[in-house]
């Protein structure tokens, strides 16, 4: 029997309870496919500072290193708000992202057929279904840039540098292309080329890369245009590939077009299988403990790993399509609507693992 490790970084707020539920359904689906799992946990973020001093001690990403695969509730809190920037919980996350040499990170943005009217656009904008997958560089960019304070002409100043080379676009870069190969067969590749150099060497890389697959329509779109044409017509995506910074921005635009952040997923991934994966939401400390969190984001990052880390797609699709039944009679707080029965983050959980 097929055996995979994983390591738990379930982190502060509510991330210990929406990963408790997401492993109780990925027990569920290994059970019915005849594969094992084996569970390790480590600190990250907030509580890795509580415990070690920082947020991310070398331990963890022994472990994580260790794993097929490492699945991640959620990190920081205004708790930790007065530490230095360098040792925030936040900067746990960017440390396990280069540590583990993720690069790129995958963002679906689907409205599930039951949450439908949750979307704030009107139907005949989103159409029959959307989805769009959205691929940002994680490990380049203004984020990994130079920066620091300095004075210009006696008057305080800070800046932030944008930088890629064309390695890390190139590799970015066929991520994308790979998946809108698997998908629709099209790629927009959004920048701000009109404007920033870094962009033009993005565009000029992508070109040059996308001769490699003639089969994929590829387009180029400046940021402030895509955002835009994510609210007026989102059926015209299938993957987008941008930068760190606008990846950031643009995922988020795209994943509350499906009604609510508390049903999205997100992979991050390197060269081989293995990845880490994440609710796009954030630690949510006002409910921590409170078992009204939504679990579902994480539950589907399980599906996520499933498909991209453990090659187990038809568990993959059967945790997707036990969401999709359970949404159409129950709702956690954040996307109850009438006439759908109001549960908790472990009754969610229990209905999932009922319906697998």
């Amino acid at each position: 029997m097929k055996e995979y490790k994983i390591t738990l970084l379930k982190g502060d707020g509510i991330g210990p309870e929406i990963v408790d539920e997401a492993v109780k359904a990925l027990n569920k689906v290994a059970a019915k496919h005849r594969f094992q799992v084996r569970y390790d946990e480590a600190y990250l973020g907030g509580i890795a500072i509580d415990k070690t001093g920082v947020p991310l001690p070398e331990e963890t990403v022994t472990k994580c290193k260790a794993s097929d695969a490492v699945l991640l509730g959620a990190v920081g809190g205004p708790k930790w708000e007065d530490q230095p920037g360098d040792n925030r919980p936040e900067a746990g996350l960017l440390g396990i992202r280069g540590a583990l040499g993720l690069f790129a990170n995958l963002r679906p943005a689907v409205i599930f057929e039951p949450l439908r009217q949750a979307s704030p656009l009107k139907a005949e904008i989103i159409g029959e279904a959307m989805d769009i997958m959205v691929v940002r560089e994680l490990t380049g960019g203004i984020y990994f840039g130079e920066r620091g304070r300095m004075e210009k002409n006696g008057v305080p100043g800070a800046y932030d540098t944008e930088m890629y080379t064309v390695p890390e676009v190139e590799r970015i870069a066929r991520v994308a292309f790979d998946l809108a190969m698997k998908r629709g067969k099209k790629l927009c590749s959004v920048d701000k080329a009109n404007v920033l150099e870094a962009s033009r060497l993005w565009r000029e890389t992508v070109l040059k890369v996308a001769k490699e697959y003639p089969q994929v329509e590829l387009t180029h779109m400046y940021v402030d245009n895509c955002a835009m044409q994510l609210v007026r017509n989102p059926k015209q995506f299938d993957v987008i590939v941008t930068s760190n910074i606008f990846g950031d921005i643009l995922s988020d635009e795209a994943s509350m077009i499906s009604g609510s952040i508390g049903m999205l997923a997100s992979a991050s991934l390197g060269q081989g299988k293995m990845g880490l994966y994440e609710p796009i939401h954030g630690s949510a400390p006002d409910i921590a403990g409170q078992g009204i969190a939504n679990p579902l984001a994480t539950i589907l990052s399980v599906a996520m790993m499933l498909r991209y880390s453990l090659d187990q797609d038809q568990a993959a699709d059967d945790i997707e399509n036990a969401v999709n039944e359970v949404l159409k009679v129950a709702r956690t707080p954040d996307i109850y609507t009438e006439g759908t029965r109001r549960v908790s983050c472990i009754e969610m959980g229990d209905l999932v693992c009922a319906q697998l």
